[in-house]
């Protein structure tokens, strides 16, 4: 079987581990020297990456890590019991909420953006949840 981390790169290390834990109730695991930490207690673990402002992705690529607010088509999508109680512990946590909460035929969501500009939803399911909207 495939086993699938979420990997994130963010200028302030520690930080980030506050923001996570504190927003989403993750707990640190191992630690990858001065240079990451990886993250427990959701369906995967998800590593956090000390990545500077302005370095670049990889030697092959022009592009440079930018950690203000940013769109990217791949973000976290958190499915939460209550969303009212998440949107709070993220939001004191540091989390910017962009936009009321939506209602959709599948359950509530709310956008947000993490401390380091990285999108990241809180979904609460209802009724059939994805079943709602999904076809044969």
């Amino acid at each position: 079987m495939t086993e699938l981390r979420i990997c994130i790169d963010v200028p302030d290390l520690e930080r980030a581990v506050r923001f996570y834990a504190e927003a989403l109730g993750l707990f640190p695991g191992r630690r990858f020297g001065a240079g990451g930490v990886e993250l427990l207690g959701g369906p995967c673990p998800l590593d956090l990456l000390a990545k500077t402002p302005g370095s670049r992705a990889n030697a092959a690529s022009a592009a440079v890590r930018d950690y203000a607010r940013h769109w990217t088509p791949v973000h976290l999508d958190v499915v939460v019991p209550d969303l009212d109680v998440a949107l709070r512990r993220a939001v004191a946590a540091g989390a910017t909420q962009e936009g009321e909460v939506q209602t959709q035929a599948w359950g509530r969501l709310a956008l947000l953006a993490d401390p380091f500009g990285h999108g990241l939803c809180l979904l609460q399911m209802s009724g059939r949840g994805y079943d709602a909207i999904a076809t044969p």
